[in-house]
């Protein structure tokens, strides 16, 4: 059996994400890990903030701080979002680690030794007002390609060209704001991913036929378009030095790594920061690991990175680390059409998403619509209505009446009722059915189907219990009624278990509900769900409180009206 190595994309240290950040990457990673290890695999799932660049040194000016201090700071931010997602992870780490710095330089030099760095001489903006050369994200202005008149001079956020910061029209510093700009000489490295262009093609297509059409496509465009010679040092203060051992006069300037050349390569680090605090075998996972399966999940703007520029990196060096099989690219969550914005009051952060409601209405309703073949939006009235159905009305009062009537009826201990007949063997053989089809579509990381499978399974006990009708049932066939409250509860029981990777604390609510001390089941097998009698007569049950509270008219006027509706 595989060992499963699972990562998402690194969340950049500047500022608490949105929703769209957590569905592109670290949730659905998060269900696939949890689904994962229920199944009985081995699996390690990292994570780390991604700490370095320009940002993060503008962030903490804008905030006075120590750069160090400030992602500091920031990273126990992000970590307590996180954790109130009950986001699995093994290990999060931070990408200013030293195990990531050790690793960042070895890799450096590995490259350099086989002939896939260069030192250049190259023209660089540089602002008198700020009297230093300015970085690529320290150049903004409007994208050649697209219009946006916020690009950055790595990227446009709006198109994801990939650009050079003298690409830009009306360039300005984002220090100052000054565009009285001049352009100087200055020297860097050079990643020759020209010279790997052969061997990252014939490796994306071994691969891209396990991967979504998203990433596979972006990688082809890449690829067709041609690989460039790309700098991977910086004048910043902040980030992994140049080795003094191997190139001495640009240590002596300063240079630090790209934060696209490090970034990846701290999904080892952490691994290794994982292994420092833990005491485990972090080469075990990425170095001649011919028993592990790697998948990555991310936002399509980090697929190019994933796909190609780190594969270039991690070919270059001539060693057997490991290297992705399945990569996972997700499409933009949006906020009604539109872009989630700080400065403009527009969209959920996941800090505010969890003061107003549990984790579990939010993991829930993004995976069910995860953007995975297109963008998707998000919406107050969408939110609502699939919080009010899905959750509160098919599998939250199907818990509640069940337990609710079991115990006025029949008392704090499950049922025994009459022995199983056409209309159990009936359900046993649907939800058997279904359950297949939930792990078929986990397994192929097709996440709004799974969810469809799983409310599905839902939906398969209110049926039941409607054709039922213990209610009815037991005015003329008391035995009968226990029956159906049995295998009802039996439902709730198996829900508790398969529901976990997407709502966990809703899952252990269920499932405490009932007194099984020794119920270690990890998973359904297909025998359990047509027997559905892992609740046997007898065992003792509580209540639990309501799982899901309807999201009320009022309410929803109220987050539009503090997060904003549709776009002007």
């Amino acid at each position: 059996m595989a060992r499963h190595l699972i990562t998402s994309a690194l969340p950049y240290i500047n500022g608490i994400k949105h929703l769209g950040n957590m569905v592109g990457s670290m949730l659905p990673a998060d269900v696939y890990a949890r689904y994962l290890r229920q199944r009985g695999h081995e699996v390690l799932y990292i994570c780390a903030t991604d700490e370095h660049g320009t940002p993060a040194e503008l962030a903490a000016k804008e905030r006075g701080l120590p750069v160090s201090e400030f992602c500091a700071q920031a990273h126990d931010a992000q970590k307590a979002v996180y954790d109130g997602f009950q986001l699995a992870f093994d290990y999060f780490g931070r990408s200013s680690s030293a195990q990531n710095a050790e690793l960042t330089q070895h890799f450096a030099r590995k490259l350099h030794e086989n002939g896939f760095i260069e030192e250049r001489a190259i023209r660089q903006v540089y602002s008198p007002a700020d009297g230093r050369f300015l970085p690529d994200r320290y150049v903004e202005g409007t994208c050649p390609h697209c219009g946006y008149d916020k690009a950055r001079g790595d990227q446009c956020e709006n198109c994801t060209r990939v650009l050079d910061p003298t690409d830009l029209i009306n360039p300005r510093s984002a220090i100052s704001g000054s565009t009285d700009l001049e352009v100087r000489e200055t020297k860097h490295l050079f990643l020759l991913q020209s010279k790997l262009q052969g061997e990252v093609e014939r490796w994306v297509a071994a691969h891209e036929e396990e991967w979504p059409q998203l990433a596979s496509s972006i990688a082809r465009k890449w690829l067709t378009e041609g690989l460039h010679d790309r700098a991977i040092t910086r004048d910043l203060d902040w980030g992994v030095p140049v080795p003094a051992d191997t190139w001495p006069d640009l240590a002596a300037e300063g240079k630090v790594f790209y934060v696209w050349f490090d970034a990846p390569i701290e999904y080892i680090g952490a691994t290794k920061e994982w292994a420092d605090a833990t005491g485990g075998d972090w080469k075990s996972w990425w170095y001649e690991a011919d028993d592990v399966h790697y998948t990555q999940f991310m936002g399509k703007d980090n697929v190019p990175f994933h796909a190609v520029m780190f594969p270039a990196t991690q070919l270059g060096v001539r060693e057997p680390w490991t290297m992705v099989d399945q990569l996972k690219g997700f499409n933009w969550l949006n906020y009604y059409g539109g872009k989630f914005s700080t400065s403009q009051k527009r969209g959920v952060f996941t800090d505010q998403a969890l003061e107003i409601l549990p984790a579990d209405y939010w993991r829930y309703f993004m995976m069910a619509n995860a953007p995975e073949s297109d963008d998707s939006s998000f919406t107050w009235e969408h939110f609502t209505a699939t919080v009010n159905k899905d959750l509160a009305d098919t599998l939250g009062n199907f818990v509640n009446r069940v337990l609710s009537f079991s115990k006025k009826r029949f008392g704090e201990e499950v049922p025994a009722g009459a022995e199983a007949g056409e209309a159990e063997a009936k359900l046993g053989e649907e939800i058997a059915r279904l359950l297949a089809e939930y792990e078929e579509q986990m397994e192929a990381l097709q996440f709004r189907k799974a969810a469809a499978a799983l409310r599905a399974l839902w939906s398969a006990g209110n049926s039941y219990l409607e054709e039922k009708a213990p209610w009815l049932e037991i005015k003329t066939d008391p035995e009968g009624a226990a029956l159906t409250l049995r295998t009802a509860m039996n439902l709730i029981h198996l829900y508790s278990v398969v529901s976990e990777p997407f709502i966990p604390a809703s899952s252990a609510a269920m499932r405490a509900a009932f007194a099984l001390p020794d119920d270690t089941a990890t998973w359904v097998s297909a025998d359990e769900a047509k027997a559905l009698n892992s609740v046997p007569a007898g065992t003792p049950f509580t209540v639990p409180p309501v799982l899901f509270a309807k999201i009320q008219d009022e309410d929803l006027a109220a987050y539009k009206e503090r997060f904003g509706g549709e776009p002007a």
